[in-house]
Protein backbone atom coordinates (compact mmCIF):
# COMPACT_ATOMS: atom_id res chain seq x y z
CA UNK A 1 0.00 0.00 0.00
CA UNK A 2 2.82 2.15 0.82
CA UNK A 3 4.54 1.60 -2.50
CA UNK A 4 1.59 2.02 -4.54
CA UNK A 5 1.13 5.83 -3.01
CA UNK A 6 4.66 6.65 -3.20
CA UNK A 7 4.00 6.02 -6.77
CA UNK A 8 0.68 8.31 -6.90
CA UNK A 9 2.89 11.20 -5.50
CA UNK A 10 5.65 10.75 -7.87
CA UNK A 11 2.92 10.31 -10.75
CA UNK A 12 1.58 13.60 -9.60
CA UNK A 13 4.61 15.54 -9.60
CA UNK A 14 5.60 14.66 -12.71
CA UNK A 15 2.13 15.74 -14.15
CA UNK A 16 2.64 18.97 -12.39
CA UNK A 17 5.83 19.34 -13.72
CA UNK A 18 4.76 18.89 -17.18
CA UNK A 19 1.97 20.78 -16.84
CA UNK A 20 4.21 23.98 -15.69
CA UNK A 21 6.95 23.19 -18.31
CA UNK A 22 4.57 23.49 -20.92
CA UNK A 23 2.96 26.99 -19.34
CA UNK A 24 6.63 28.51 -19.63
CA UNK A 25 7.15 27.03 -23.16
CA UNK A 26 3.51 29.02 -24.25
CA UNK A 27 4.90 31.86 -22.21
CA UNK A 28 8.13 31.86 -24.29
CA UNK A 29 6.83 31.68 -27.48
CA UNK A 30 4.07 34.52 -26.67
CA UNK A 31 7.24 36.76 -26.42
CA UNK A 32 8.41 36.26 -29.74
CA UNK A 33 5.88 37.58 -31.98
CA UNK A 34 8.58 36.01 -35.13
CA UNK A 35 8.39 32.58 -35.27
CA UNK A 36 9.61 31.08 -38.33
CA UNK A 37 9.98 27.11 -38.68
CA UNK A 38 12.27 26.01 -41.99
CA UNK A 39 11.75 22.54 -43.39
CA UNK A 40 12.84 20.83 -46.51
CA UNK A 41 14.89 18.23 -48.33
CA UNK A 42 18.09 20.24 -49.09
CA UNK A 43 19.11 23.68 -48.30
CA UNK A 44 17.05 24.23 -44.62
CA UNK A 45 20.10 25.48 -42.50
CA UNK A 46 21.04 28.11 -45.33
CA UNK A 47 17.42 29.41 -45.41
CA UNK A 48 18.11 30.43 -41.70
CA UNK A 49 20.67 31.76 -42.20
CA UNK A 50 19.63 33.63 -44.90
CA UNK A 51 16.45 34.88 -43.00
CA UNK A 52 17.99 35.56 -39.75
CA UNK A 53 20.56 37.73 -41.51
CA UNK A 54 18.21 39.92 -43.31
CA UNK A 55 16.42 40.33 -40.23
CA UNK A 56 19.21 41.58 -38.16
CA UNK A 57 20.13 44.11 -40.93
CA UNK A 58 16.33 45.15 -41.08
CA UNK A 59 16.80 45.78 -36.83
CA UNK A 60 14.79 43.35 -35.85
CA UNK A 61 16.55 41.30 -32.69
CA UNK A 62 16.38 37.89 -33.94
CA UNK A 63 17.57 34.30 -32.89
CA UNK A 64 18.26 31.57 -35.13
CA UNK A 65 19.03 27.51 -35.14
CA UNK A 66 20.29 25.37 -37.96
CA UNK A 67 20.56 21.48 -37.46
CA UNK A 68 22.57 20.83 -40.87
CA UNK A 69 26.33 19.55 -40.65
CA UNK A 70 26.58 21.20 -37.33
CA UNK A 71 24.08 22.17 -34.90
CA UNK A 72 24.13 25.96 -33.80
CA UNK A 73 22.63 28.42 -32.27
CA UNK A 74 22.86 31.89 -33.73
CA UNK A 75 22.51 34.92 -31.38
CA UNK A 76 21.25 38.08 -32.15
CA UNK A 77 24.73 39.88 -32.87
CA UNK A 78 25.50 36.88 -35.17
CA UNK A 79 27.79 34.69 -33.03
CA UNK A 80 26.67 31.13 -32.43
CA UNK A 81 28.10 28.00 -30.09
CA UNK A 82 27.08 24.42 -30.69
CA UNK A 83 23.87 22.92 -29.29
CA UNK A 84 24.45 21.04 -26.46
CA UNK A 85 23.69 17.41 -26.88
CA UNK A 86 24.00 15.38 -23.60
CA UNK A 87 21.87 12.24 -24.74
CA UNK A 88 22.42 13.19 -28.46
CA UNK A 89 19.68 14.73 -31.15
CA UNK A 90 16.05 15.35 -29.81
CA UNK A 91 13.09 17.37 -30.98
CA UNK A 92 12.87 18.49 -27.47
CA UNK A 93 16.16 20.55 -27.16
CA UNK A 94 13.76 22.62 -29.64
CA UNK A 95 12.02 24.00 -26.24
CA UNK A 96 15.25 24.96 -25.05
CA UNK A 97 16.18 26.92 -28.20
CA UNK A 98 13.12 28.72 -27.81
CA UNK A 99 13.78 29.90 -24.07
CA UNK A 100 17.15 31.02 -24.83
CA UNK A 101 15.69 33.57 -26.91
CA UNK A 102 13.38 34.53 -25.10
CA UNK A 103 15.75 35.41 -22.58
CA UNK A 104 17.91 36.97 -25.19
CA UNK A 105 14.78 39.40 -25.92
CA UNK A 106 14.51 38.19 -29.52
CA UNK A 107 11.76 39.38 -30.91
CA UNK A 108 11.89 36.86 -34.00
CA UNK A 109 13.23 33.48 -33.53
CA UNK A 110 14.24 31.14 -36.88
CA UNK A 111 14.38 27.39 -36.44
CA UNK A 112 15.45 24.71 -38.36
CA UNK A 113 13.03 21.88 -38.69
CA UNK A 114 15.32 18.83 -36.68
CA UNK A 115 12.73 15.81 -37.38
CA UNK A 116 12.71 12.95 -39.81
CA UNK A 117 9.91 11.08 -38.83
CA UNK A 118 6.45 12.59 -40.49
CA UNK A 119 5.00 12.31 -36.59
CA UNK A 120 8.14 14.38 -35.41
CA UNK A 121 7.35 16.80 -37.63
CA UNK A 122 4.08 17.06 -36.85
CA UNK A 123 4.93 17.33 -33.44
CA UNK A 124 7.67 20.12 -33.69
CA UNK A 125 5.34 22.54 -35.21
CA UNK A 126 2.19 21.92 -33.72
CA UNK A 127 3.87 21.86 -29.84
CA UNK A 128 7.23 23.50 -29.80
CA UNK A 129 7.22 26.22 -32.79
CA UNK A 130 3.66 26.98 -33.42
CA UNK A 131 5.01 29.51 -36.24
CA UNK A 132 4.27 32.33 -37.71
CA UNK A 133 5.31 31.37 -40.70
CA UNK A 134 6.18 28.00 -42.08
CA UNK A 135 8.68 27.43 -44.50
CA UNK A 136 9.54 24.34 -46.70
CA UNK A 137 12.86 25.03 -49.27
CA UNK A 138 11.76 21.85 -51.72
CA UNK A 139 10.68 18.10 -51.50
CA UNK A 140 12.67 15.96 -53.22
CA UNK A 141 13.83 12.24 -53.22
CA UNK A 142 15.73 11.64 -50.21
CA UNK A 143 15.19 9.79 -46.63
CA UNK A 144 12.44 7.34 -48.75
CA UNK A 145 13.14 5.28 -46.15
CA UNK A 146 11.44 7.50 -43.69
CA UNK A 147 9.19 9.54 -45.63
CA UNK A 148 9.19 7.59 -48.87
CA UNK A 149 8.49 5.31 -50.86
CA UNK A 150 8.19 8.31 -53.28
CA UNK A 151 8.83 11.90 -53.79
CA UNK A 152 5.38 12.75 -53.43
CA UNK A 153 5.50 11.45 -49.83
CA UNK A 154 8.41 13.22 -48.94
CA UNK A 155 6.71 16.06 -49.89
CA UNK A 156 3.69 15.24 -47.75
CA UNK A 157 5.20 14.42 -44.60
CA UNK A 158 7.25 17.71 -44.60
CA UNK A 159 3.75 19.67 -45.29
CA UNK A 160 3.36 18.66 -41.16
CA UNK A 161 5.23 21.36 -40.32
CA UNK A 162 2.65 23.82 -41.97
CA UNK A 163 1.42 26.22 -39.48
CA UNK A 164 -2.06 26.80 -38.23
CA UNK A 165 -3.80 29.75 -39.34
CA UNK A 166 -0.47 31.42 -40.20
CA UNK A 167 1.77 31.43 -43.63
CA UNK A 168 3.17 28.76 -45.55
CA UNK A 169 6.39 29.95 -48.04
CA UNK A 170 7.78 27.47 -50.22
CA UNK A 171 9.86 27.57 -53.71
CA UNK A 172 9.53 24.10 -54.19
CA UNK A 173 6.57 24.34 -57.08
CA UNK A 174 6.22 20.48 -58.54
CA UNK A 175 4.55 19.59 -55.12
CA UNK A 176 1.98 22.39 -54.70
CA UNK A 177 -1.27 20.46 -54.31
CA UNK A 178 0.11 18.36 -51.20
CA UNK A 179 1.18 21.95 -49.55
CA UNK A 180 -2.35 23.65 -51.07
CA UNK A 181 -4.19 20.53 -49.22
CA UNK A 182 -1.87 21.17 -46.00
CA UNK A 183 -2.63 24.61 -45.76
CA UNK A 184 -6.50 24.31 -46.62
CA UNK A 185 -6.71 21.76 -43.62
CA UNK A 186 -4.89 24.57 -41.33
CA UNK A 187 -6.79 27.36 -42.33
CA UNK A 188 -3.47 28.86 -43.38
CA UNK A 189 -2.08 30.68 -46.62
CA UNK A 190 0.07 28.75 -49.12
CA UNK A 191 2.29 31.39 -50.62
CA UNK A 192 4.67 29.87 -53.44
CA UNK A 193 7.93 31.66 -54.89
CA UNK A 194 7.35 31.56 -58.71
CA UNK A 195 10.22 30.73 -61.23
CA UNK A 196 9.79 34.22 -62.67
CA UNK A 197 10.50 35.60 -59.52
CA UNK A 198 13.71 33.06 -58.63
CA UNK A 199 14.91 33.89 -61.89
CA UNK A 200 14.48 37.81 -60.99
CA UNK A 201 18.07 37.35 -58.53
CA UNK A 202 20.66 38.92 -60.49
CA UNK A 203 24.01 36.94 -61.22
CA UNK A 204 25.75 40.41 -59.97
CA UNK A 205 23.35 39.68 -56.35
CA UNK A 206 24.68 36.32 -56.36
CA UNK A 207 28.18 36.72 -56.66
CA UNK A 208 28.09 38.81 -53.26
CA UNK A 209 27.98 35.95 -51.46
CA UNK A 210 31.37 34.48 -50.11
CA UNK A 211 30.59 30.66 -50.95
CA UNK A 212 27.67 29.34 -53.69
CA UNK A 213 24.38 29.72 -52.82
CA UNK A 214 21.48 29.32 -54.95
CA UNK A 215 18.79 31.62 -56.34
CA UNK A 216 16.08 29.66 -54.98
CA UNK A 217 17.35 29.91 -51.81
CA UNK A 218 17.60 33.33 -51.45
CA UNK A 219 13.93 33.93 -53.62
CA UNK A 220 12.23 32.40 -50.68
CA UNK A 221 13.84 33.93 -47.93
CA UNK A 222 13.76 37.45 -49.35
CA UNK A 223 9.59 36.77 -49.61
CA UNK A 224 9.64 35.93 -46.02
CA UNK A 225 12.13 39.17 -44.96
CA UNK A 226 8.89 40.78 -47.41
CA UNK A 227 6.63 39.58 -45.17
CA UNK A 228 8.06 40.96 -41.72
CA UNK A 229 8.64 44.38 -43.63
CA UNK A 230 12.28 44.04 -44.09
CA UNK A 231 12.72 45.33 -47.72
CA UNK A 232 14.81 43.83 -50.58
CA UNK A 233 17.73 46.04 -50.10
CA UNK A 234 18.44 46.02 -46.58
CA UNK A 235 17.44 41.78 -46.69
CA UNK A 236 19.74 40.87 -48.73
CA UNK A 237 22.65 43.49 -47.28
CA UNK A 238 22.00 41.38 -44.03
CA UNK A 239 22.50 37.88 -46.10
CA UNK A 240 25.43 38.70 -47.96
CA UNK A 241 26.99 39.62 -44.08
CA UNK A 242 25.71 36.04 -42.82
CA UNK A 243 27.90 33.79 -42.03
CA UNK A 244 27.19 30.37 -44.20
CA UNK A 245 26.69 26.61 -43.08
CA UNK A 246 29.45 24.60 -42.55
CA UNK A 247 27.42 22.25 -45.14
CA UNK A 248 27.60 24.98 -48.15
CA UNK A 249 28.99 24.75 -51.35
CA UNK A 250 32.19 25.90 -51.18
CA UNK A 251 35.61 25.76 -53.49
CA UNK A 252 39.22 25.81 -52.38
CA UNK A 253 41.61 26.32 -54.85
CA UNK A 254 45.67 24.74 -54.11
CA UNK A 255 48.38 25.33 -56.40
CA UNK A 256 50.66 22.13 -55.65
CA UNK A 257 53.60 22.04 -56.84
CA UNK A 258 52.48 23.35 -60.86
CA UNK A 259 49.17 21.51 -60.08
CA UNK A 260 46.11 23.13 -59.98
CA UNK A 261 43.52 21.61 -57.83
CA UNK A 262 39.79 23.26 -57.53
CA UNK A 263 38.05 21.24 -54.37
CA UNK A 264 34.28 21.65 -54.06
CA UNK A 265 32.41 21.39 -51.33
CA UNK A 266 29.02 19.54 -52.56
CA UNK A 267 29.22 16.70 -49.62
CA UNK A 268 25.33 18.21 -48.61
CA UNK A 269 23.70 17.41 -51.24
CA UNK A 270 23.11 14.24 -51.11
CA UNK A 271 19.90 13.70 -53.09
CA UNK A 272 20.38 12.77 -56.89
CA UNK A 273 18.55 16.09 -58.04
CA UNK A 274 21.05 18.53 -55.78
CA UNK A 275 24.23 16.47 -56.49
CA UNK A 276 23.28 16.72 -60.36
CA UNK A 277 23.00 20.47 -60.51
CA UNK A 278 25.72 20.95 -58.37
CA UNK A 279 27.99 19.25 -60.27
CA UNK A 280 26.85 20.78 -63.49
CA UNK A 281 27.74 24.13 -61.47
CA UNK A 282 30.92 22.76 -60.68
CA UNK A 283 31.73 21.71 -64.33
CA UNK A 284 30.63 24.95 -65.95
CA UNK A 285 32.48 27.23 -63.28
CA UNK A 286 36.09 24.98 -64.59
CA UNK A 287 35.27 24.03 -67.96
CA UNK A 288 39.16 24.19 -68.84
CA UNK A 289 40.57 21.47 -66.59
CA UNK A 290 42.57 18.39 -67.12
CA UNK A 291 40.39 16.34 -65.33
CA UNK A 292 37.02 15.69 -62.93
CA UNK A 293 37.45 13.56 -59.75
CA UNK A 294 34.12 12.89 -57.79
CA UNK A 295 34.55 11.33 -54.41
CA UNK A 296 31.77 9.71 -52.63
CA UNK A 297 31.77 9.81 -48.86
CA UNK A 298 29.05 6.58 -47.97
CA UNK A 299 27.84 5.51 -45.07
CA UNK A 300 26.96 2.10 -43.97
CA UNK A 301 23.80 3.04 -42.45
CA UNK A 302 22.47 4.76 -45.84
CA UNK A 303 22.71 2.14 -48.26
CA UNK A 304 19.50 3.89 -50.52
CA UNK A 305 21.27 6.87 -50.60
CA UNK A 306 25.02 5.70 -52.15
CA UNK A 307 22.19 3.00 -54.18
CA UNK A 308 20.85 5.93 -55.31
CA UNK A 309 23.60 8.30 -56.33
CA UNK A 310 25.46 5.17 -57.98
CA UNK A 311 22.51 5.13 -60.30
CA UNK A 312 22.03 8.47 -60.76
CA UNK A 313 25.64 9.54 -61.52
CA UNK A 314 25.70 7.63 -64.50
CA UNK A 315 23.39 9.64 -66.58
CA UNK A 316 25.87 13.10 -65.79
CA UNK A 317 29.26 14.07 -67.41
CA UNK A 318 31.53 10.99 -66.81
CA UNK A 319 34.39 11.91 -64.68
CA UNK A 320 38.19 10.52 -65.00
CA UNK A 321 37.53 9.09 -61.67
CA UNK A 322 35.00 8.10 -58.73
CA UNK A 323 37.23 8.02 -55.59
CA UNK A 324 34.81 5.98 -53.01
CA UNK A 325 35.55 6.91 -49.23
CA UNK A 326 33.56 6.31 -45.88
CA UNK A 327 32.23 3.05 -44.93
CA UNK A 328 29.53 0.64 -47.19
CA UNK A 329 31.18 1.50 -50.66
CA UNK A 330 30.12 -1.45 -52.05
CA UNK A 331 26.45 -0.06 -52.63
CA UNK A 332 27.48 2.34 -54.51
CA UNK A 333 30.23 1.04 -56.75
CA UNK A 334 27.13 -2.02 -57.30
CA UNK A 335 24.84 0.08 -58.18
CA UNK A 336 26.88 2.53 -60.73
CA UNK A 337 28.47 -0.81 -62.44
CA UNK A 338 25.07 -2.06 -63.00
CA UNK A 339 24.41 1.38 -64.54
CA UNK A 340 27.38 0.75 -67.12
CA UNK A 341 30.57 2.84 -65.52
CA UNK A 342 33.76 0.79 -66.09
CA UNK A 343 35.21 -0.94 -63.20
CA UNK A 344 38.54 0.95 -63.93
CA UNK A 345 36.99 4.28 -63.15
CA UNK A 346 36.83 2.95 -59.31
CA UNK A 347 39.20 4.23 -56.63
CA UNK A 348 38.84 2.42 -53.11
CA UNK A 349 39.60 5.09 -49.86
CA UNK A 350 37.43 2.97 -47.62
CA UNK A 351 38.90 3.64 -44.03
CA UNK A 352 41.59 5.96 -45.13
CA UNK A 353 42.91 9.20 -43.54
CA UNK A 354 42.18 13.04 -44.69
CA UNK A 355 46.22 12.93 -45.92
CA UNK A 356 46.35 9.44 -48.07
CA UNK A 357 43.21 10.53 -49.75
CA UNK A 358 44.66 13.56 -51.00
CA UNK A 359 48.00 11.87 -51.98
CA UNK A 360 45.90 9.43 -53.75
CA UNK A 361 44.47 12.71 -55.36
CA UNK A 362 47.61 14.39 -56.21
CA UNK A 363 48.53 11.25 -58.13
CA UNK A 364 45.57 11.80 -60.74
CA UNK A 365 45.75 15.46 -60.97
CA UNK A 366 47.71 16.06 -63.90
CA UNK A 367 48.21 19.89 -64.67
CA UNK A 368 44.81 20.34 -63.35
CA UNK A 369 41.64 18.87 -61.81
CA UNK A 370 38.21 19.44 -60.47
CA UNK A 371 37.78 17.44 -57.50
CA UNK A 372 34.42 17.74 -56.06
CA UNK A 373 33.22 16.19 -53.03
CA UNK A 374 29.46 14.35 -52.32
CA UNK A 375 27.47 12.12 -50.50
CA UNK A 376 27.52 12.50 -46.80
CA UNK A 377 29.01 15.61 -44.53
CA UNK A 378 28.68 13.68 -41.63
CA UNK A 379 31.60 10.88 -41.32
CA UNK A 380 34.55 12.24 -42.84
CA UNK A 381 33.06 14.58 -45.50
CA UNK A 382 33.66 17.76 -43.11
CA UNK A 383 37.11 16.84 -41.97
CA UNK A 384 38.14 16.67 -46.05
CA UNK A 385 36.61 19.76 -46.86
CA UNK A 386 38.68 21.55 -43.49
CA UNK A 387 41.85 19.36 -45.09
CA UNK A 388 41.77 21.53 -48.13
CA UNK A 389 40.39 24.33 -47.06
CA UNK A 390 43.63 24.94 -44.98
CA UNK A 391 45.54 23.89 -47.46
CA UNK A 392 44.32 26.38 -50.15
CA UNK A 393 44.35 28.82 -47.61
CA UNK A 394 48.35 28.59 -47.06
CA UNK A 395 49.07 28.05 -51.03
CA UNK A 396 47.41 31.28 -51.61
CA UNK A 397 49.10 33.31 -48.51
CA UNK A 398 52.78 31.69 -49.98
CA UNK A 399 51.90 32.53 -53.54
CA UNK A 400 50.98 36.06 -52.20
CA UNK A 401 53.91 36.37 -50.64
CA UNK A 402 56.18 35.24 -53.35
CA UNK A 403 54.43 37.51 -56.26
Amino acid sequence: MLGTNILLIVFIILILFGLREGLLHRRNLSRIPIRIHVNGTRGKSSVVRLIAGGLREGGIVTCAKTTGTLARMILPDASEYPVFRPAGANVIEQVRIVSAAAIYGARAIVVECMALQPQLQWLCESRFLKATHGVITNARADHLDVMGPEEKDVALALAGTTPLRAKLFTAENRHLPAFGYATRDRQSELIAVPPDEIAAITDEEMEAFSYVEHKENVALALRVCADVGIDRKTALRGMWKAVPDPGAMTISHLRFFGRHIYFVNAFAANDPESSEQLYHMAIDRHPDVEKRILIFNCRTDRPDRSRQLGEACVRWPMADHYLLMGSGTYFFVRAAMSKGIPVDKFLSAEHQSEGDIFETIVELVGKSALVIGMGNTKGQGLSLVRFFHNRSILKETLHKEVV
